[in-house]
């Protein structure tokens, strides 16, 4: 398979995403602060917990390309559980307006896609580039969806059965 494959792979796959992003949206329409994703989130909570993980990988993979150490967490350097984490993300961002938000998801979307697109192949191809990838190359991680499984594994069901309820706009 050439390198130049698993770009364009990797480069569809993220517009597939920001597609299936969108079309939750629309789906969403008018409710998107209304609880139920969760007990407690909202599809807008959701959005700034799955992006503030998104944001932390990404300064991650931006360092490593640099040759640059690991960059310290957006969140205070003392929070290491994810459930601690998780819970400061939602306190940080639950006042926001959910356009504020969303302008976060897209900037991520785009910071994401311009950044695999910048990449050389030998790069995106090579399983030891990005260390904490833990031997899987960039590229077959976002071509395969991996790179944004936890959205997939863990809460695409849950959004899904949210939209499926209630008051729907269906554009």
């Amino acid at each position: 398979m050439t390198d130049t494959s698993l770009k364009s792979r990797a480069l569809a796959r993220i517009d597939e995403e920001i597609a299936e992003w969108s079309r939750i949206l629309a789906a969403a329409e008018g409710r998107l602060e209304a609880p139920g994703i969760t007990e407690l989130w909202s599809l807008k909570d959701l959005a700034a917990h799955l992006t503030g993980w998104r944001v932390r990988s990404l300064d991650r993979l931006e360092a490593a390309a640099r040759g640059e150490q690991d960059p310290p967490p957006p969140w205070p350097t003392g929070l290491a559980e994810d459930d601690v984490i998780n819970e400061w993300i939602y306190e940080e961002n639950k006042d926001r307006p959910a356009v504020d938000v969303l302008a976060d998801v897209d900037a991520a979307f785009r910071r994401i896609r311009s950044f695999v697109g910048s990449l050389p192949d030998e790069e995106l191809a090579d399983p030891a580039y990005f260390p904490f990838l833990e031997g899987s190359a960039l590229g077959d991680a976002i071509a395969s969806g991996e790179f944004f499984g936890h959205y997939h594994d863990e809460h695409e069901p849950d959004v899904e059965r949210w939209l499926a309820t209630g008051h729907i706009h269906h554009p």
